[in-house]
C-alpha cells in the first residue's frame, strides 16, 4: 500500500489528526481518537494503519489480561513509535556548545557540552558544531541517518531565512556564519533560532511559564537577551531581533547589556582591584580571572557583607530592567534564565520588592528559572520536536520509519 500525503486531501488530514493524537497520548485506542477528533471508525482505523505502515505508530500486545477482558475481542491498543527517529537541540553559545539528543517525544537520550571560542574563524565555528553533534550521536552509537529534526540556537537575531544581520563589532555574523547552510545536510528538518527565543520556548513548555501566554525569558549570563511571548505567540520581528538588548545601555543604572553573571563578576574584580575588598576575603584567594558571579552569589547568601553589596546593586539593576520590560510588553511573568539562575534567587527576591516603583502597569511576576544552563538546548529540543510533528508526514512516502 502506498500512502500519498503530499496534497491536502481528506486522507492526509485524517492521518495528520491521528498522528497528532498519537504524539500527545501514551497508549491509545481508536475510540480515543474518535472521541477527540470526530472521525468515523473506518477513517480512524485507516489512518492508524497508514501510520503503522509508515513506522510512526505501533500496535501493542493483546490487552485482554491488562484490562480484565473475559469474553469478546479486546480493543486494539497503539502508541507512537517515539524511537522511529531522533531530534537534536543545540545551544551554540559564546563559550560552549551544548547538544541534547532526544527521541520524538523529547525524552533525552544523550547530552554533550564542549568549549568553543567565537573569536575563532567561521570554519572552526562550523567544525565545533559538527564535532558536538557527532560526539552526542556516538554516545548512543547512532548514525546521522536516524535524525529527523535539528534545531540550533545562536546568540544573534535570526530571520526567517536563517540569516543574522550585520553588527557593529561583527559579533552576530561570528555567531551565525551561514550556519543554516552548514546544518542542512544533518537532517530532513532543520532550523536555526535565536537563543533567547529558545529559552522562552523552554520556559513555556517545561519551565516557570508553563501556564502563561504572556511572559519574557530574560537570559542573564554573559549578556542579556529576551525571548518574548505575548498572547501565546513567540515574537520575532523582521530580522528576528525582538528582544535584543542594546537599549539596556541607555537605562540609567544599567549602562550596558552585559548580563547579571558577567556584571556581578566584573564588579567583584573592580572592587578587588581597588582594594575595597581586602586580601583576606575569600574572593581575593582566587585569580581575578576566575572570580565568577556564582562565587559572589554564594558568599552573599552566606551573609558576606561585601558580596551582599554587590548583589544589592544587581537587584537594583534587575528591578530597573524588569520595569522596562513590563512597560514595553506588559507580561505576566519575567523569568530570569540561564546558568546564573541557579544562584540568583536572593537577587530576584530583592528586585521583586522594588519592582512596583519602576512602572505604572501592574508589575509582572519576577521569578528565577529552574532549567539552569541547559535552558537554550532544552528549548531547541522542544522546537525540534514541534518541527518534526509538523513536518514528518511531508517526508513520506519517500522516507519510512519502520525498523
Amino acid at each position: 500500500m502506498t500512502v500519498s500525503i503530499r496534497r491536502e486531501t481528506p486522507q492526509r488530514a485524517s492521518i495528520a489528526a491521528v498522528l497528532e493524537h498519537a504524539w500527545d497520548a501514551g497508549t491509545f485506542r481508536a475510540d480515543d481518537i474518535m472521541d477527540r477528533t470526530g472521525l468515523t471508525r473506518s477513517t480512524t482505523i485507516s489512518g492508524i494503519d497508514s501510520l503503522i505502515e509508515l513506522g510512526l505508530v505501533r500496535e501493542l500486545a493483546n490487552a485482554r489480561t491488562e484490562h480484565g477482558y473475559r469474553t469478546g475481542r479486546p480493543a486494539r491498543r497503539f502508541e507512537l513509535c517515539a524511537d522511529a527517529g531522533m531530534v537534536v537541540g543545540m545551544d551554540a553559545g559564546r563559550a560552549h556548545v551544548t547538544t541534547i539528543l532526544a527521541d520524538l517525544r523529547g525524552h533525552r537520550l544523550a547530552t554533550t557540552s564542549f568549549e568553543t571560542d567565537l573569536d575563532a574563524d567561521a570554519d572552526q565555528r562550523r567544525r565545533d558544531l559538527t564535532e558536538s553533534l557527532d560526539a552526542t550521536l556516538r554516545a548512543v552509537d547512532a548514525p546521522r541517518s536516524e535524525l529527523l529534526s535539528v534545531c540550533v540556537g545562536v546568540p544573534a537575531p535570526v530571520d526567517a531565512d536563517g540569516r543574522s544581520p550585520s553588527h557593529r563589532d561583527g559579533f552576530w555574523p561570528k555567531s551565525n556564519p551561514e550556519l543554516l547552510t552548514h546544518i542542512t545536510p544533518w537532517a530532513p528538518i532543520v532550523q536555526l533560532s535565536n537563543d533567547a527565543s529558545l529559552a522562552a520556548l523552554a520556559e513555556g513548555t517545561e519551565g516557570a511559564a508553563q501556564d502563561s501566554d504572556n511572559y519574557v525569558a530574560l537570559l542573564s549570563g554573559a549578556r542579556f537577551g529576551m525571548g518574548v511571548v505575548i498572547d501565546g505567540h513567540l515574537l520575532h520581528g523582521r530580522h528576528g531581533g525582538v528582544g535584543e538588548t542594546v537599549v539596556f545601555g541607555r537605562i540609567e543604572g544599567v549602562d550596558d547589556p552585559d548580563g547579571l553573571g558577567q556584571t556581578i563578576a566584573r564588579w567583584a574584580r573592580q572592587e578587588l582591584a581597588a582594594g575595597r575588598i581586602g586580601p583576606e576575603h575569600p574572593l581575593a584567594q582566587l585569580p581575578p580571572a576566575l572570580v565568577t558571579a556564582q562565587h559572589v552569589l554564594q558568599l552573599a547568601h552566606e551573609g558576606d557583607s561585601a558580596s551582599r553589596e554587590l548583589t544589592a546593586r544587581a537587584a537594583a539593576m534587575l528591578s530597573r530592567i524588569t520595569g522596562m520590560i513590563g512597560s514595553f510588553y506588559d507580561p505576566e511573568i519575567v523569568v530570569v534564565s540561564g546558568a546564573v539562575s541557579a544562584g540568583i534567587h536572593d537577587v530576584v527576591a530583592a528586585a521583586r520588592s522594588t519592582l512596583a516603583e519602576e512602572l505604572d502597569l501592574p508589575a509582572p511576576r519576577l521569578i528565577a528559572s529552574t532549567l539552569g544552563a541547559e535552558v537554550v538546548a532544552i528549548g531547541a529540543v522542544a522546537a525540534a520536536v514541534a518541527a518534526a510533528r509538523d513536518g514528518v508526514l511531508a517526508l513520506t512516502p519517500e522516507r519510512t520509519f519502520a525498523r
